[in-house]
């Protein structure tokens, strides 16, 4: 297959991980810089251009968009998916996946379990919301916020008052969710390709920290995960229509709760903790996708 793999970042270990194992099963791969490519967006003849050269015909394309071009970066996806190119995860499924209020209300609608979540507009809402989640400590998040950042644990009513205001007043969207005392700091993240968990990782927030990502100084090891927790991953990734997901989990005493699913997961933390070629299902399951999409019809 020849195979265009959208990411900003050539060098980063996720992009090298899988141009290394597509090209190693004999795929032709080249790493598009996803702002680098401009659209005509033509009624019989849409086309890609990048630095100046229309591209030819891709069969399959592998997104790795960052949470921060989400726009411009499913709209080249999209352009893609109207050139018939196959996409590994369609532009609607990460668009829905980013947008982090809808993505809770999908999960909610088809009952998987998540932490207590309130939205709202008005200042003058904020202490039923505290109320709501279940009063401090409780946890703000930016709904644009990604790998930890724009979230905030706030101790105390008057702390969770004061950080909420502040968020509202200057026009920032955020979610308010109470927060999880049981988990102590740990979240898992499963790995979910083709509708099957093939990895998992236990991460650890560092010592004063309650935010368990890699990014922010959180350690990860191999977990064997519960059958539940494996089907809420799952059906998760369903939900938001990913073929290949990252779905953060916490344990919680009445059962796992989901945080957010990672339309574009990082690979180095889960297969370094795991011990997995995760890399290789993935560009396994591109294969299959595509001869799926070319099996001639019975």
């Amino acid at each position: 297959m020849k195979i265009a793999v959208l990411s900003r970042e050539p060098r980063n270990y996720s992009t090298r991980r899988l141009v290394e194992v597509a090209r190693a099963r004999g795929h032709e791969v080249e790493v598009l810089d996803t702002l680098r490519c401009y659209m005509n967006i033509a009624s019989h003849n849409p086309s890609i251009h990048y630095e100046g050269v229309e591209l030819g015909d891709y069969d399959a394309v592998i997104p790795r968009i960052g949470a921060s071009i989400t726009f411009y970066g499913t709209a080249v996806l999209r352009q893609f998916e109207m050139m018939s190119t196959m996409a590994l995860n369609s532009s609607v499924a990460i668009s829905r996946s980013r947008d982090k209020l809808r993505a809770m209300q999908l999960l909610s609608r088809h009952g998987i379990g998540l932490p207590i979540t309130g939205y709202a507009h008005s200042t003058h809402d904020v202490p039923d919301l505290i109320k709501m989640v279940g009063g401090a400590p409780l946890v703000v998040k930016l709904l644009e916020g990604t790998q930890g950042i724009g979230v905030v644990l706030c101790e105390t009513h008057k702390a969770a008052e004061s950080v909420i205001e502040a968020f509202i007043q200057t026009n920032n969207n955020i979610l308010v969710q109470e927060y999880i005392r049981e988990a102590n700091g740990a979240d898992i993240r499963c790995l979910v390709v083709n509708g099957k968990v093939v990895a998992a990782m236990r991460r650890q927030a560092q010592p004063g920290e309650f935010r368990s990502n890699l990014h922010r100084g959180g350690t990860a090891e191999a977990i064997k995960i519960t059958p539940e927790e494996r089907a809420t991953a799952v059906q998760a990734a369903k939900i938001m229509g990913l073929d290949v997901a990252g779905v953060d989990i916490l344990r919680s005493a009445r059962g796992p709760l989901v945080l957010e699913v990672n339309s574009s997961p990082g690979l180095q933390g889960v297969e370094a903790a795991s011990g997995k070629d995760v890399a290789g299902k993935i560009i396994e399951f591109l294969e299959l996708k595509a001869s799926r999409k070319h099996k001639p019809a019975e």
